[in-house]
């Protein structure tokens, strides 16, 4: 179950990178909002999985998850670069992530 917990914060996490696009500068009330609270859910979220999984694991899972998510919706929805250097380095971002996962 911790680890689900961890799955949903980490994609609360793109959730709030790709809102503070959305939100203007903050100027934007409803994207502001939504932004805030998925923040807030985050972190919560994260500090109820590291009751059971160690922290160090879980803090770089979390925000590899962010990162990855971050960058390709960026590349989707913002149309951001998707260079080979960039893919090549989310999928050392993901062996990473998998090396962690299996070591804990």
């Amino acid at each position: 179950m911790a680890w689900f917990t961890l799955l949903l914060a980490g994609l609360l996490e793109i959730g709030w990178a790709i809102g503070l696009k959305y939100t203007d500068g903050f100027t934007r009330l409803t994207p502001t909002v939504l932004t805030v609270g998925s923040m807030i859910l985050s972190v919560v979220l994260l500090g109820i999985a590291v009751r059971t999984l160690p922290l160090g694991t879980a803090y770089a899972i979390w925000t590899g998850i962010g990162t990855i998510g971050t960058v390709v919706l960026g590349i989707v929805l913002f149309a951001e670069p998707a260079t080979a250097v960039r893919l090549g380095c989310i999928g050392l971002i993901v062996a990473g992530i998998a090396g962690l996962k299996f070591a804990a």
